[in-house]
C-alpha cells in the first residue's frame, strides 16, 4: 500500500474482489487521475474509496465525514474523454483503515491518507457461517424474483468464506450504513454472521412486499465524484 494513499471519497462502498464503474469529473479528481496515468506502465494505479458518512460526493471535502475503514481501488480499465472527464472501471483489492488524513495541497489537491492494511481472515467456524449464508442468499434471490426483480447470483457466484462474505456484502441490497458495517467487520465469519441477519430481515420483508413490476437485479451503479 502507498505511503500516502489517495482517497476517493463516495457514497457507495467498494469490496475487495468486487468491480465498481466510476465516472471522474471534478478537477481535484482529473488531477488524481492524471497522477495516476503518469505512473510506470508495471505500477499498479490504486487509491482508496472512503465512504462518506456526512455530506456530499461533489464538493469541498472540509463539509464531509468519511469514514476510517476503506477500501483499495486498481484502475482497470480508464477512457479519457475530450473534455477531461474520465470513465473508470475499478477492482476493489484490500481493506484498509485510515492512521491520519492529509489534506490536499497544491501538488496533490485531493484527499490523501497514512493508512494500514487489514488482515483477511477466515474467523472461527467460517465455512458453517458460509453455508448458512449461502441457503439465505439463495432464499433471497428467490424471494427478488418473487416480487418481479429477476435475481440469478452468476455461476461462478463464490463459496470461499471470505470471497462470498464480500460477494454477498456487495449483492445484499441494503443502505450504505449497513454496506460500511459489512466492509468494516473484523473477519469472514463476523461478516458472514452480519449478513445472515439482513438477509433474513430482508427476506422477511420481500415476503410481505407486493408483486413488483420487473427491474434490474443489482444493477451497477454508476460512480460520480
Amino acid at each position: 500500500m502507498p505511503h500516502r494513499l489517495p482517497l476517493f471519497p463516495l457514497g457507495s462502498v467498494l469490496f475487495p474482489g468486487l468491480s465498481m464503474p466510476m465516472r471522474v469529473f471534478e478537477d481535484r479528481y482529473r488531477h488524481l487521475m492524471s497522477d495516476l496515468l503518469a505512473l510506470p506502465a508495471d505500477e499498479p494505479r490504486r487509491f482508496g474509496v472512503v465512504g462518506i458518512e456526512l455530506g456530499h460526493e461533489v464538493g469541498a471535502s472540509s463539509t464531509q465525514q468519511l469514514s476510517d475503514v476503506g477500501c483499495v481501488a486498481e484502475v482497470r480499465t480508464v477512457r479519457r474523454h475530450e473534455d477531461g472527464r474520465y470513465d473508470l472501471l475499478v477492482e476493489g483489492t484490500e481493506r484498509f483503515r485510515v492512521d491520519a488524513f492529509v489534506d490536499p495541497d497544491s501538488d496533490h489537491p485531493y484527499l490523501r491518507a497514512s493508512a494500514t492494511a487489514l488482515p483477511e481472515e477466515p474467523g472461527p467456524d467460517a465455512e458453517r457461517h458460509a453455508e448458512r449464508v449461502g441457503r439465505l442468499f439463495a432464499r433471497y434471490c428467490q424471494r427478488l424474483t418473487g416480487i418481479g426483480m429477476p435475481a440469478e447470483p452468476p455461476a461462478d457466484f463464490p463459496s470461499e468464506p471470505v470471497a462470498l462474505s464480500y460477494a454477498v456484502a456487495a449483492a445484499v441490497i441494503v443502505d450504505q450504513f449497513d454496506k460500511q458495517r459489512l466492509l468494516e467487520a473484523e473477519h469472514a465469519a463476523a461478516r458472514l454472521r452480519l449478513a445472515a441477519e439482513l438477509l433474513r430481515r430482508e427476506n422477511r420483508v420481500l415476503t410481505a412486499l407486493p408483486l413488483l413490476p420487473g427491474g434490474p437485479f443489482l444493477r451497477r451503479e454508476i460512480n460520480l465524484n
